[in-house]
Formats: structure tokens, C-alpha cells, sequence
């Protein structure tokens, strides 16, 4: 187990400086022509697929380094270029950790590699958990998927939202109730392989920021996918589904906070993606402020200002700490018995919000138009309180873990 510290080794700073650049060089230039396009930019996820980037290997090298810090770090980074393109890089990511955490070697050795095709035929992949009545509350999901034994088939049917990739990628993962009995308990993951009869693409939502990400619904219409593309197969389905018929005679409120946990392990990674957004706002406005002459003399030289910059940059450094603490804590094992997790990603949402918000007053009325980022940074900024569990939910765990008691 790696102690924790503050500072990246030479290796972790290389990579740090070659995303970084990806990020300068590539990514912003083309980020507004792709807000405007709402368009899933292609050519800039092709790009990163060249030098490595975006891969499998890439990301499981970070998700592996002992010191936690390799996520962070890289989605701090690349969403500091620019949080609708590198949403685009990062989407198919979701699915894959789908498949990593709950499938067998060999679904893992035979979908994976499909989600991401290569640097000549780039893929995305969808995860689809989400739908229109069940987003925080998990347990209200309608999406059935029913055994046809005599095929040794499963049939899905339901509609999924705010799948980003979805009805494009080549690869969905979709969660679906196989026991509407057992709440979230009852849910199982299935890959839908390519070009399968009866998914279609719903409504593409028209989105107020991170617009150059693909956001959709998906339709599941008699979809049948073959018993093998269970992840993790039928037996260990069949053995999960009795113990949690069992454990829920004994206590099912202990057994929904223990499938709150489980995400708690995922949310730093969003807490970084949000650090990399608002340190971008921020180095906007203080260049903006060193460089602005108002009465003769820079913006920064009024307290008000300095004082805003002084503020906005304390909040950046304290949300990387506590994402960067959840994410060592999870590679440790160390368990998050305050809810490290949530208060993570909860800060960090809340500080991009309010930096980028305070990066378009500083920059007035040039911070309101186009023609600068902050006005697009601040329209990303407003996902991070969303996805991934809003704000509102980080707070009722952090609640419930700190009092332990169930709190509504």
C-alpha cells in the first residue's frame, strides 16, 4: 500500500505534462467549434487514440497505479482542456469499468477491446443505467430483462436516458431488473454486441453545456441477446439473487446503504473532472486580471478582484485534496466510513460551479459572451452537481453515513 502524499513521482508528472499537452494543443483549439457543432467530435477522439490516450491500456494503467492518483490526475487534466471533448474521450470508460467490475475474463477479453476499436476505426461504448422514472432512486427502475430457457436467451425491454455514447456506440452495457422484489438488489448488466435487433436510438438531448458530448436516449425493444452476454454469468447471478432473498428477510435498509457504498468508490473520479474545470476558469480570469487596465491600473490591483482570485484558487486546492484523499482511501481499501467519496465529489461539483461562475463576473461583460471560455466553462460546470448522484444525494449519504440513520 502507497503512503499518501501530495506530490506526483517523475513518472506520474510525465504523463501529467503529455495529457497537458494533448489538452493545450488539441483539445482547446477545437473546443468551441464542437460546442457549437453538438456533435460527438470524432477527429479529436481519433487523435487521442494515435498517441494512446484513448485505450484500454492507457486507462487501466492509471486505474492501477498503487498511489490512487492516476485517475485524478488524468481527468483533471483533460477536462481542464475542455469538459465536452474530453467527456467524449472518457464516456466509453463508464461502460468498460461495467464490464471490468462484473464480467468474467473472458466477457472482458471479448467486449472490451470492442468499445474502443483502434486508432483507424475508433468505437465509443454506451453504459445505460439511468432512465425516466429512476435516476437517484435506482429502486424505481422499469427496464426488465426476462430468461428465455428454452433459447437460453434474454429478452430486455425499456427505455434508458442520459446514456452518453448512446444509440452511437458499438458496445451498450445496460442494467435492467431481473427481481423486481429485491429493489436495486434485483438489477443485473448485459452487453448488447453490436447492431442487435430492437436497440434504437431515442431523443438526443439538446444540453446547456458539455454539448460536444453525445447524450441520448436508448430504446430496448424485444431486444434478445445470448445468455453469455449476462455479465458474469447465470450461475453467479442465480447464487447473488439467493443470498440477497435471504439477507432481505434480515434487514433491507442495510443492504441499500451497502449498494449506496459501492458507488461511493466511482464519485472522486467526477470530483477531479470538476477540479479540471473550474482551475481552468480560474487561470482565464487571473490572466484576465493581471491583464485588464481599468482606471489605470489592472483589475487584480483592487482588493474585490484579488480577493475573488484568492478565494476561487483556495477552494480549487482544498477540492483536489479531498478527491485527491477519496482516491487514495479507495485504492488502499481503506473504507469511507465518513462518506470520503461523496464529500469529494459534492465539493468539488460545488466549487466548479461557483469558480466559473466568478470567472464570468470577473471577465463582465466579455465573460458573458462567446468569444471567451468561461461563459462555456461555467455552462459544463452545471453537470458536475448532476451526474453521477446530484449534490442533494452526496448530501443525504453523507448524513446517513454520519449519523446512521436513515434519513429521507
Amino acid at each position: 500500500m502507497a503512503e499518501f502524499s501530495f506530490e506526483l513521482d517523475d513518472e506520474q508528472k510525465a504523463v501529467r505534462d503529455w495529457i497537458h499537452g494533448f489538452a493545450a494543443d488539441v483539445m482547446r483549439p477545437a473546443a468551441a467549434e464542437w460546442d457549437e457543432r453538438e456533435e460527438t467530435p470524432w477527429p479529436i477522439i481519433q487523435e487521442a487514440a494515435k498517441i494512446g490516450l484513448y485505450s484500454l491500456d492507457f486507462y487501466a494503467q492509471q486505474y492501477f497505479d498503487p498511489t490512487g492518483l492516476g485517475i485524478p490526475m488524468a481527468m483533471e487534466e483533460l477536462f481542464w482542456g475542455d469538459a465536452g471533448i474530453a467527456l467524449s474521450i472518457v464516456g466509453t470508460g463508464l461502460a468498460a469499468v461495467g464490464v471490468l467490475a462484473n464480467g468474467t475474463e473472458e466477457q472482458i477479453g471479448t467486449w472490451v477491446p470492442q468499445m474502443y476499436g483502434d486508432a483507424n476505426d475508433v468505437k465509443v461504448a454506451a453504459f445505460c443505467s439511468s432512465e425516466p422514472d429512476a435516476g437517484s432512486d435506482v429502486a424505481s427502475m422499469r427496464t426488465r430483462a426476462v430468461y428465455d430457457e428454452a433459447k437460453d436467451e434474454w429478452v430486455l425491454n425499456g427505455t434508458k436516458t442520459w446514456a452518453t455514447n448512446g444509440g452511437i456506440a458499438n458496445v451498450h452495457v445496460v442494467v435492467a431488473v431481473v427481481d423486481p422484489g429485491l429493489g436495486s438488489k434485483g438489477h443485473a448488466s448485459f452487453i448488447i454486441p453490436p447492431g442487435t435487433p430492437g436497440l434504437s436510438q431515442g431523443q438526443k438531448f439538446k444540453k446547456h453545456g458539455i454539448r460536444a458530448s453525445h447524450t441520448a436516449e436508448v430504446v430496448l425493444d424485444g431486444v434478445r441477446v445470448p445468455g453469455h452476454c449476462l455479465l458474469g454469468g447465470k450461475e453467479k447471478l442465480d447464487e447473488r439473487l439467493a443470498r440477497a432473498r435471504e439477507r432481505a428477510k434480515e434487514g433491507g435498509e442495510r443492504l441499500k446503504n451497502a449498494a449506496m457504498a459501492t458507488f461511493e468508490a466511482s464519485r472522486p473520479a467526477v470530483g477531479a473532472m470538476a477540479v479540471g474545470t473550474a482551475r481552468a476558469a480560474y487561470e482565464v480570469a487571473l490572466d484576465y486580471a493581471r491583464t485588464r487596465q481599468q482606471f489605470g491600473r489592472p483589475i487584480i490591483d483592487n482588493q474585490g478582484i484579488a480577493f475573488q482570485l484568492s478565494d476561487m484558487r483556495t477552494r480549487i486546492d482544498a477540492a483536489r485534496l479531498l478527491v485527491w484523499r477519496a482516491s487514495w482511501m479507495a485504492v488502499s481499501g481503506k473504507p469511507f466510513d465518513s462518506a470520503e467519496g461523496s464529500m469529494s465529489k459534492l465539493f468539488a461539483s460545488e466549487t466548479a460551479k461557483e469558480v466559473t461562475a466568478q470567472a464570468v463576473q470577473i471577465l463582465g461583460g466579455n465573460g458573458f459572451t462567446r468569444e471567451y471560455p468561461v461563459e462555456r466553462m461555467h455552462r459544463d460546470a452545471a453537470i458536475y452537481t448532476i451526474f453521477e448522484g446530484t449534490s442533494e444525494i452526496q448530501r443525504l449519504v453523507i448524513a446517513r453515513t454520519l449519523s446512521g440513520m436513515p434519513i429521507r
